[in-house]
């Protein structure tokens, strides 16, 4: 009976470190859904004080989370906990209103909500007058 052999190529798939392959960071795992009139995403950042370490932020219709885990541990060993800063973004539906968004922290899973309501209208039509 012969032993599979492990693919050695240069890209071999990682399935541990999936969440790493976007960009190259580690990345903030989501869901995201639509909860009555809320938008709602939830994230997972456990391990982190979230008065220090996390920040929020909507920034041209786009939400964004960045995430500061510091690795405090004194014995240095073995460790699959992944440490350093965290980005993710999240782009918000039509007629995700900004104003009123919460974002509370408990047992490692950050939720943010956002009302929804019809899609703002962005612009306008502007007269032509004619000149004197």
């Amino acid at each position: 009976m012969s032993t599979p052999t492990r693919n050695r190529s240069l890209f071999a798939l990682d399935w541990v470190g999936l969440p790493r392959l976007t960009l190259g960071t580690p990345g903030i795992r989501i869901e995201e859904f639509v909860d009555g009139e809320m938008y709602v995403v939830r994230a997972e950042v456990p391990g982190v004080d979230p008065t220090r370490d996390v920040q929020v932020a909507i920034v041209d219709g786009v939400l964004r989370i960045r995430v500061e885990r510091a690795d405090s541990r004194e014995a240095r060993g073995s460790s699959e906990f992944q440490y350093g800063s965290f980005d993710r973004t999240v782009p918000l539906p039509a007629g995700a209103r900004e104003d009123g968004v919460t974002a509370t922290y408990d047992r490692g899973i950050l939720d943010v909500r956002l009302r929804l309501g019809p899609p703002l209208q962005r612009g306008r039509e502007i007269p032509v007058r004619a000149g004197s």
